[in-house]
């Protein structure tokens, strides 16, 4: 195997705590492995990751921890990128509806199940049958972060070949015109309860350790305990601050 995977950490119903990098650095990637995390995310849409840090990154820690990346888009080339990097595992965004999902199921596995292509660089180290049992290996997941994603998780969580759904708050409370958070609250459940009908997990975005422990104890199966972009902005700040007082 070329990545270590996700599956059996879903398998076991435990806590995976997760590090959400975006600032697209492979030596941060590294640090946060060092770390100890359930799993690293590795934001490929809204982060400044290129394919060559994408890789570096996948070199430096895929073989240590699972990886997920966050795939620019729910299309054929976005999640082969992610996948032929060595992820072991692809969160696919903006996931709407049954079809969505399918598609995105579709795109990440190997022919007889998918339609995902052959090829890539690293896939191709160990030949035909590491790729069959790494095709195996691969968790996708649906991001549930629309109106209408709310409304249809449950034919979305329905799909065969759904590894798990996770939340996309803040995506979520744009689209709601709100971040009440009673409002957005009741999406939350209804998607978890959803997942939880199904039997596979779910996970959410959350923006710090104390919520994250927070979201284990509501019954998530994965939280973001740390997330690169508000590490750096606190330590920032508050290396000024003292600095100045």
């Amino acid at each position: 195997m070329l990545f270590s995977s996700l599956k059996p950490l879903l398998q076991r119903h435990g806590p995976i705590d997760l590090v959400w990098l975006a600032m697209g650095s492979a030596p941060m990637a590294e640090f946060a492995a060092h770390a100890g995390p359930g799993a690293i995310v590795l934001d490929l849409q809204h982060g400044l990751w290129e394919r060559g840090t994408l890789e570096a990154a996948m070199s430096a820690i895929g073989a240590r921890l699972p990886v997920i990346a966050r795939c620019a888009d729910n299309s054929h080339p976005a999640i082969a990128q992610a996948l032929d990097a060595g992820a072991s595992a692809v969160l696919v965004p903006l996931i709407e509806t049954a079809d969505d999902a399918r598609r995105a199921v579709s795109a990440s596995r190997y022919p007889p199940v998918g339609t995902r292509s052959a090829g890539g660089v690293r896939p191709l180290l160990a030949g035909i049958d590491a790729m069959f049992e790494a095709d195996r290996q691969v968790a996708v997941g649906m991001l549930v972060e629309t109106v209408q994603g709310v409304n249809e998780v449950e034919a979305i969580a329905a799909v065969p070949g759904v590894d798990f759904l996770f939340i996309g708050t803040g995506d979520l409370s744009l689209s709601r015109g709100t971040a009440d958070a009673d409002v957005i609250g009741r999406d939350c459940a209804r998607i978890l309860a959803a997942a939880r009908k199904r039997g596979i997990p779910c996970g959410i975005f959350t923006n710090d350790a104390r919520a994250a422990r927070q979201a284990f104890a509501n019954g998530y199966h994965m939280a973001v305990a740390a997330n690169d972009i508000e590490l750096l902005k606190q330590s920032f700040a508050q290396a000024c601050a003292v600095a100045k007082s």
